[in-house]
């Protein structure tokens, strides 16, 4: 008997100025086979590009759904999923580089709390609640800014974002 593939599609990922990045996304209703499916196509997009987290309006779809790996590519990868997250706490500060794959070629530092706990329903349903801090923190937030419409280059001073985007929307001319 023969074993059917998953079958995954490594997605097209939006770049700014894309109006889809830039909404706040609705919130998941019902967690059925084509959030899954999107789900697994993030994971493999994310994979491919190569990141470490991505968020569905960056492929285009204006849900709150997230995905994200922090494992290094010599570990097992450790995939998580998460639907509908909320950040209902966090604690101290520190300032770490960041970049996205919506803002290629890009890095800022960028301040955000150290340790946070987040919400959400994993892609069965199940509640999830998660203390985390250091780069799963990081990357927990800066795809839940996506969600809210933010890229991270929003958290910077409005001089060097400006500049920043001056600079995007000028290469994106030509």
């Amino acid at each position: 008997m023969r074993r059917r593939r998953k079958v995954v599609a490594v997605l097209p990922i939006r770049t700014f100025p894309d109006e889809v990045l830039k909404k706040k996304a609705k919130e998941i209703e019902n967690i059925n086979g084509d959030v899954a499916k999107l789900a697994q196509d993030m994971l493999e997009t994310m994979y491919q590009a190569p990141g470490i987290g991505l968020a569905a309006p960056q492929v285009g779809e204006s849900i709150r759904l997230i995905v994200f790996d922090i494992s290094h590519k010599e570990e097992k990868p450790d995939p998580h999923i998460l639907i509908n997250p909320v950040i209902t706490a966090f604690e101290g500060e520190e300032v770490m580089e960041e970049g996205c794959l919506s803002v290629p070629g890009v890095y800022a530092k960028v301040r955000r709390p150290a340790k946070i706990e987040v919400k959400g329903f994993d892609i069965d349903g199940n509640e999830v609640v998660m203390q985390v801090d250091g780069l799963m923190a990081r990357v927990i937030q800066h795809e839940v800014d996506h969600l809210d419409g933010y890229l991270f280059i929003d958290r910077l001073s409005r001089i060097r974002r400006d500049m920043i985007k001056k600079k995007l929307l000028k290469a994106k001319a030509k």
